[in-house]
């Protein structure tokens, strides 16, 4: 479920930014995201960053822990992380401030290709030596047998929430955000995932799998294995999208339950 965002930061937070990185010129808010109660773009007097935070009572806290220790892995794919402390209350990441709208995903999109090129670069990196779950771990309630889980298993690092506030266009390329669900399998998941928020853009299933197969694990992925994560993607967003207080999840449902539809007519 989204996280209530604040729209001023605590004396708490503002005290723990100073002193990871001086003194604060100005703080402005981050309006995009749902998973952080801080987000907030902090003007310093050498640099700007961008600061998301959450109290250490909340249930997802672990996600800003997961981000710090994923962060060195994906230099040059995600913003560099300057500082990560967790007192008074608070956890709280500080990452180097990107330039730069979020991508459009609609069919045509001259963004596609550098979403498509920085997630190719992503599959190159290795599975990192810090705790993250398996996507065999992550997806275990969700399939018709167990058997269906080998499909999932692989020893590459996925970001797998491919919402495109989670992109940032720069001068330089795509980069990729909020880690906090980062996790471990088969590299061409990640290209599967990303086709669902295509179709919630505007693809159809077959053009949104066309624009997944540009990335270099695609064609390693076995059709009863993207059957299967269709399946379970379908049940997934179905579950979110009725749990949901809010709009937010209908899209990605009938994204995924476009695609599971198109995968099963499949001869």
């Amino acid at each position: 479920m989204p996280t209530r965002r604040l729209t001023e930061l605590p004396d708490a937070a503002m005290r723990l930014i100073e002193k990871a990185g001086g003194p604060v010129v100005s703080v402005g808010t981050v309006n995009t995201g749902r998973n952080s109660a801080i987000a907030a773009r902090v003007r310093a007097a050498d640099c700007t960053l961008f600061v998301k935070g959450l109290p250490l009572d909340h249930p997802r806290v672990w996600t800003q822990k997961r981000e710090a220790n994923v962060g060195p892995c994906v230099r040059g794919i995600a913003p560099e992380l300057h500082w990560h402390v967790e007192e008074d209350g608070w956890s709280l990441l500080g990452f180097e401030y990107l330039e730069g709208g979020h991508p459009d995903f609609t069919p045509g999109s001259p963004d596609l290709p550098a979403v498509m090129a920085t997630m190719a670069q992503l599959a190159d990196v290795p599975a990192p030596d810090v705790e993250l779950k398996t996507m065999p771990h992550r997806l275990r309630t969700y399939v018709d047998a167990p058997a269906d889980l080998s499909w999932f298993a692989g020893n590459s690092l996925l970001h797998t929430e491919w919402n495109p506030h989670n992109v940032i266009m720069t001068a330089d390329g795509a980069r990729f955000v909020d880690w906090g669900w980062a996790s471990i399998g088969a590299a061409w998941i990640d290209p599967a995932l990303w086709l669902l928020c295509l179709i919630a853009h505007g693809h159809t299933p077959g053009q949104a799998e066309s624009e997944a197969a540009a990335h270099p694990a695609w064609e390693l992925a076995p059709a009863a294995g993207l059957d299967a994560l269709a399946r379970v993607q379908n049940r997934i967003w179905d579950s979110i999208a009725a749990e949901s207080t809010d709009n937010w999840a209908k899209p990605m449902r009938y994204s995924a339950q476009a695609w599971a539809e198109y995968r099963s007519a499949m001869p």
